[in-house]
């Protein structure tokens, strides 16, 4: 996840693997509807599921992921 800290504004994601089809979907939706950081950490994202490697991806924004 790449984002602007300040005002939490996503900018782009980087998805590399061989289920990141699955995954990319969030992230688009998100951006086109102007969703910040913080809107998607309160974002349910189950254990265990693909899902959760994106709200690592998220939590790292702020240095906060324990899985990255």
């Amino acid at each position: 996840m790449v984002a602007d800290t300040k005002y939490g504004e996503i900018l782009g994601v980087h998805i590399i693997g061989p289920q990141a089809t699955e995954m990319i979907a969030e992230a688009v939706a998100a951006m086109q509807a102007e969703a910040t950081i913080d809107d998607l950490m309160f974002t349910i994202h189950p254990h265990p599921t693909l899902s959760e490697a994106m709200f690592d991806g998220i939590e790292n924004v702020y240095g906060l992921s324990i899985n990255i």
